[in-house]
């Protein structure tokens, strides 16, 4: 009997999604002015540039990160995108939006990331958003975008040789689509924000999207192409 090959195989221009969280240090309630109402205004960081991720994978040989690089958010592809302002991925749980560059949701480019400020809702969840991100109980923010991972122009791979285990960093340098910025409780940037990932593959620490053939495939795919060093 012929063996079937299970091996997944990808067209390299098909864009895939992810998700990144990061742990934003600014994210924040704005003060409000002496005599005014109390502020419903959050603000902080969506995406951070050059800010190594916590590990999308570790164990006793590989160490992988991911870092954004500046060239890949530009203010073209934010005008073009629908994002949406969502908490913790939930499109149900709608806070604000800036449909190609229009909306309640505003943000901003530096040279430390995608800034942003939002307005809450005066609803259930524009509430419960405000009180948790005033007390602290959500610190992060995370964002959901789409590249071309087996495309080298897209993402770039270093591999070097750490103390312990081959150390891995995927750079991110095209993003073909931003879909959402949401408010996450779980960090996966150390810096910015990031909610928790469901583990998978024997990567007890990863931080992928939850377990989906695609992102299963993704991975694997990450992690075979990690054997092999850039020239």
């Amino acid at each position: 009997m012929e063996k079937k090959n299970n091996t997944p195989t990808h067209d390299k221009n098909t864009p895939l999604r992810r998700t990144v969280t990061t742990e934003c240090a600014n994210l924040k309630v704005r003060e409000a002015a002496e005599g005014e109402a109390p502020s419903r205004t959050i603000t902080g960081y969506a995406i951070l540039f050059n800010t190594p991720s916590a590990p999308l994978w570790s164990d006793d040989t590989e160490e992988a990160r991911e870092v954004i690089d500046p060239s890949a958010i530009t203010p073209d592809l934010l005008a073009a995108s629908d994002i949406k302002f969502t908490m913790y991925h939930d499109r149900q749980l709608l806070l604000g939006r800036s449909n190609r560059g229009a909306g309640t949701l505003k943000y901003s480019i530096d040279e430390r990331g995608v800034a942003f400020e939002l307005e809450l809702p005066d609803t259930p969840n524009g509430n419960e958003a405000l009180e948790l991100v005033r007390r602290g109980d959500i610190a992060g923010c995370s964002f959901a975008f789409t590249t071309r991972y087996w495309d080298r122009d897209c993402v770039a791979r270093e591999v070097r040789q750490g103390q312990n285990c081959t150390l891995i960093t995927y750079r991110v340098k095209v993003i073909t689509g931003i879909h959402d910025f949401t408010l996450a409780a779980d960090p996966a940037y150390p810096e910015t924000s990031v909610e928790a990932r469901e583990l998978f593959e024997g990567n007890a620490h990863s931080t992928l999207a939850p377990s989906t053939n695609t992102h299963r495939e993704q991975v694997a795919e990450m992690r075979r192409a990690a054997q092999h060093r850039l020239v």
